[in-house]
């Protein structure tokens, strides 16, 4: 479904992702994890268009989309939520969700069916406000929600979006105990779809444990670990990496 290819990227004379080539198949939820300015988001960024390649390709369902703006991939099928919010912050809640599900469906003006379409969307704003547990801040500007609902709503802009790949940057950021089990229940029922692809840049290694089918590990830009979770959090490359344990005197 999802495909880098020697994906790089320099700033200047730093390389803060390092030819890169991995493939994400259907029905697989992927963590890519490692230390702070492992090149993770910058990662994600690259592939969700945010930042032009400096070399390597990027294919979604066998089509090369390396030229393609951000707004082209999601409409190709990326889906991407960030670790800062991207919401209407002047927008009610509903309205934010509503507007989503509206650009999915793609439909033109029709005078005749504008009332008729208007009420099936926000029906389906509402069945994803239940989900997220925000339906009684429908009305609330997305701008004065606390950060944990911020988020909540993020995620349901993306399930709106419907998206062939999911790419959550650490979902659960920030949120309090009692936040973080929403989004990570919607992650599991979106793992449940065996069509869905779904990366996930998490820290909190239980999580990963839990939710990842694979574990990919990125140190200063590069590759350095890639397979089952339990195997790969147990190779000494790892563990220096991204646990930090000092290497042993020879």
């Amino acid at each position: 479904m999802l495909e880098t290819r020697d994906l790089t990227i320099r700033f200047g004379g730093h390389v803060a992702v390092d030819r890169v080539s991995c493939a994400f198949t259907p029905g697989q939820l992927t963590a890519i994890v490692g230390p702070n300015g492992a090149g993770k988001t910058t990662y994600f960024n690259l592939i969700s268009g945010q930042l032009p390649a400096s070399a390597g390709s990027v294919h979604l369902d066998g089509e090369d989309i390396t030229a393609l703006a951000a707004p082209l991939r999601t409409r190709r099928g990326l889906g991407r939520a960030f670790q800062l919010t991207q919401l209407f912050a002047k927008l009610s809640v509903l309205e934010n969700v509503r507007l989503a599900v509206q650009a999915r469906r793609q439909r033109g003006i029709d005078l005749w069916r504008v009332w008729l379409d208007r009420k099936e969307w926000i029906d389906e704003a509402l069945a994803l406000l239940e989900r997220v547990q925000l339906v009684s801040q429908r009305d609330a500007l997305a701008a004065e929600l606390p950060h944990g609902d911020q988020r909540k709503l993020e995620v349901a802009l993306l399930i709106a979006l419907d998206p062939k790949v999911y790419l959550f940057d650490e979902p659960t950021a920030g949120m309090s105990a009692n936040d973080a089990p929403v989004v990570l229940d919607l992650i599991r029922a979106l793992k449940a779809q065996a069509e869905r692809t779904i990366l996930l840049v998490e820290h909190k290694m239980d999580v990963v444990r839990e939710l990842a089918d694979r574990i990919v590990v990125l140190h200063q830009g590069q590759l350095v670990a890639d397979g089952n979770p339990d195997e790969v959090m147990a190779l000494p490359v790892v563990q220096d990496a991204y646990l930090g344990r000092a290497k042993e005197a020879a």
